[in-house]
């Protein structure tokens, strides 16, 4: 099995996790008071990478000992790597409060978290267009598959489609999308590792800010505080998984579709842990994501190279 597609199942498991948190913590604290104290869970993810050997390496090119003048170039890119995952993690930090005021509203996390799953639609589309990459045809028909599946999760019903919250939704899925494209750029400049710590480090400045404007309640129960930690936590792994699914060569327009389909592990705990049902709609869903999950890392093999039909030169 490729290592990008178990760093990104590892991602896909975080963040279905992390889906059904954010809903737990309900209306006990604002959105964007939930966004600036989860930030606590990330320490842990940035402690690690910070004291990393691999941290101090500014790109994949360098860690497989490449020479000085490959080592030259990629340190004269690791500013503008540090940049792009630092781009992303203030386009999905803010992401993240939209998608936490979606639920705010009382809308249903079954409905919510596979809807903001489409995400994946954004960042395919940039990638084709942007980066160039190309598919076969059988990880086409995953992308298709997974994207169907993400659609049957949601519309349960049509005249779903036009409720209240529906324009709040779109704007964690613009703004998701666009930072898987430039989650993708950065570690063509830098390391997955170091991605992934300015990537978080982008979290802190915008808590900063939102502790200044916003008070927090007289009191926060102590439930509260390790609610907001884990959903830190395991949104900080989700982001390390993905960026390193990223950095082992993996395509942008695959992971980013696959590692979407988290629902699969929220609806489950869903059913089992908060006694929801799911319909013939839901369970056709999931079953095109498994057959999604195996067409997308299907990757085409390389050519074999030509063996040359010119006869040997014989030495004089």
């Amino acid at each position: 099995m490729h290592r990008w597609l178990l760093w990104t199942l590892f991602a896909v498991f975080c963040w279905g996790i992390w889906a059904l948190l954010g809903k737990l913590i309900d209306d006990r604290l604002s959105p964007a008071q939930t966004q600036a104290l989860s930030t606590i869970g990330l320490g842990p993810v940035m402690l690690v990478l910070g004291v990393s050997r691999w941290h101090r390496h500014s790109s994949a090119s360098m860690r497989k000992g490449s020479g000085d003048l490959n080592s030259q170039g990629a340190r004269k890119k690791a500013p503008r790597g540090a940049l792009l995952a630092l781009g992303a993690g203030t386009l999905t930090c803010l992401g993240n409060i939209a998608y936490y005021d979606v639920l705010n509203r009382g809308a249903k996390a079954a409905t919510v978290v596979p809807l903001t799953a489409l995400y994946p639609v954004v960042t395919v589309l940039l990638a084709l267009i942007v980066l160039k990459e190309r598919l076969n045809r059988i990880q086409i028909a995953g992308i298709a598959l997974s994207l169907t599946a993400i659609y049957l999760f949601n519309v349960q019903q049509e005249q779903g489609f036009l409720s209240a919250w529906l324009l709040v939704a779109f704007i964690p899925i613009m703004l998701w999308g666009i930072a898987g494209l430039l989650q993708k750029l950065a570690t063509n400049d830098i390391s997955g590792e170091l991605a992934t710590f300015w990537f978080l480090a982008a979290f802190v400045p915008v808590a900063i800010c939102i502790l200044v404007q916003q008070s927090l309640p007289a009191r926060v129960a102590l439930g509260t505080w390790l609610l907001v930690a884990a959903l830190g936590l395991t949104f900080a792994l989700g982001n390390y998984a993905l960026l390193a699914a990223f950095a082992s060569n993996g395509k942008a327009s695959v992971i980013t579709p696959l590692a979407g389909l988290y629902p699969l592990v929220s609806i489950p705990i869903a059913i089992l842990l908060l006694g929801e049902r799911i319909g013939w709609r839901e369970s056709l869903g999931i079953t095109l994501a498994l057959i999604s999950a195996a067409a997308l890392s299907c990757e085409s093999r390389p050519a074999p190279p030509e063996i040359s039909t010119l006869k040997p030169e014989l030495p004089t």
